[in-house]
């Protein structure tokens, strides 16, 4: 492992999913999933979304349309909470999830919606004091 490219993706990782969820997720890492973690990290987020062609609001919208492509919901909602700590508002995610609706089809938009309503209401109750 690169522990330079590690701690860059650390950092990035947690800017953008969130410190929390981060810490949480390196928490529940046991032997068979350290090395999966340490991959994510330092490749994905280390060595991917640290490079400069992209920013990162432009990587969480390929994110949203990739992972609806791909079907995978519970990625897609970290993503989502990634792409709004990236600067995407609710309308821009709105947006990408139409299109995704038109290219991928009906029950691709209507799932990637539902995750993301999910989300947001996660989101608002955790503001309500």
């Amino acid at each position: 492992m690169n522990e330079e490219l590690f701690e860059k993706g650390l950092a990035v990782r947690r800017e953008v999913v969130g410190k929390q969820a981060v810490d949480q997720v390196l928490a529940n890492t046991d032997d068979f999933s350290r090395p999966m973690q340490e991959l994510v990290t330092e490749f994905c987020w280390g060595e991917i979304w640290t490079r400069p062609g992209l920013d990162r609001r432009s990587r969480s919208i390929l994110n949203l349309g990739m992972l609806a492509a791909a079907n995978r919901p519970k990625e897609l909602a970290g993503h989502i909470r990634g792409a709004l700590n990236n600067g995407l508002s609710k309308e821009e995610i709105q947006e990408v999830f139409l299109q995704v609706a038109v290219y991928l089809g009906m029950p691709a938009g209507l799932g990637c919606f539902a995750v993301a309503r999910e989300v947001f209401a996660e989101l608002e109750d955790k503001q309500t004091p």
